[in-house]
């Protein structure tokens, strides 16, 4: 299961981009931890411009950083940050996003919806107060920034695609790329935990549809998955996390794997549109054969599998 909360960010992996986000500006929600503040530290080190929208204005008392402190860390990666306090399930804090990026950047090339809720609870177990939470934060927070996004998302497709404006890693194109799982039918997902399933599900249906709708218009739709347990700290919180993220890796192929679609290394994987990529199947596309070095120690049979795959 993946989060967007905190994890350590380690260097020196083995995916070698062919591609740059050099000067692209990306908007993410979320991403003042864990998977988010990993894809945006690579995309940082490029040198590309990141906006943060996430909550966490103010230190958390259990989860290191606060979306000020992640800004702080992609400028000194390399990038341009722009830090917003803001919740992506109120429509103003998102409309003043997407206007803050393009005002601040000139435009947006890359939405990445980050930002996401989980509950594993059953159905006579869960609160629908938590329900409400995945549907808002995780569907409807998805679907919201996507939309508002999309006239910027569809100028940058122009401007990319213009005569004399060649540009690297998928030339002509913008991208919407979302964390979420493949759309497996398997009763076997939604019996073990029907709500989360349901707002999993929601966010991978909009990119499903997102990349039928806009197939002509040069704004390019995927979803991205862990292949296995990623280590964050919302998991170390939990009772025993220590000893479960032994058998995880770190959320640096996560990164990686974002980095390879954004910037057009993961072409080899299938059509450049509607995908559910998982990290390791954009990986190999990109040349890694070798996914020790994203483990934080456990050997590779004894990784712990994520969900829905």
């Amino acid at each position: 299961m993946t989060s967007s909360n905190d994890a350590s960010v380690r260097a020196a992996t083995p995916y070698r981009a062919t591609g740059t986000l050099k000067g692209r500006t990306l908007l993410m929600s979320g991403g003042s931890r864990g998977i988010g503040l990993a894809i945006a530290l690579r995309a940082a080190r490029d040198g590309a411009n990141i906006v943060l929208l996430a909550k966490t204005g103010e230190p958390h008392p259990k989860l290191e950083g606060t979306v000020h402190t992640a800004a702080a860390r992609l400028e000194a990666a390399g990038g341009r940050a722009l830090a917003l306090v803001g919740d992506v399930r109120n429509d103003g804090d998102v409309a003043a996003a997407v206007a803050a990026a393009v005002e601040h950047f000139g435009g947006i090339d890359a939405v990445i919806n980050n930002a996401s809720a989980i509950d594993l609870s059953r159905t006579d177990a869960v609160d629908m107060k938590r329900y409400d939470l995945m549907q808002d934060i995780n569907v409807r927070g998805t679907f919201l920034l996507s939309k508002l996004a999309l006239p910027a998302l569809r100028r940058s497709a122009q401007r990319r695609s213009a005569p004399g404006n060649p540009t690297p890693g998928n030339p002509g194109h913008a991208h919407i790329l979302t964390l979420s799982p493949p759309l497996n039918l398997d009763p076997k997902w939604a019996g073990m935990h029907l709500a989360y399933t349901m707002a999993k599900y929601g966010m991978s249906l909009t990119t499903l549809g997102l990349a039928e709708e806009l197939k002509d218009d040069g704004v390019l739709v995927n979803s991205l998955w862990p292949c296995t347990l990623i280590d964050t700290a919302a998991i170390r919180n939990m009772p025993g996390g220590d000893r479960i993220v032994r058998s995880a890796r770190g959320p640096e192929i996560m990164a990686d794997a974002a980095h390879a679609v954004l910037s057009g290394g993961a072409g080899a994987a299938g059509p450049l549109s509607g995908n559910f990529y998982t990290d390791e199947q954009v990986l190999r596309a990109a040349g890694v054969d070798d996914f020790r070095p994203y483990s934080l120690g456990a050997p590779e049979e004894q990784l712990v599998p994520d969900i829905f795959l």
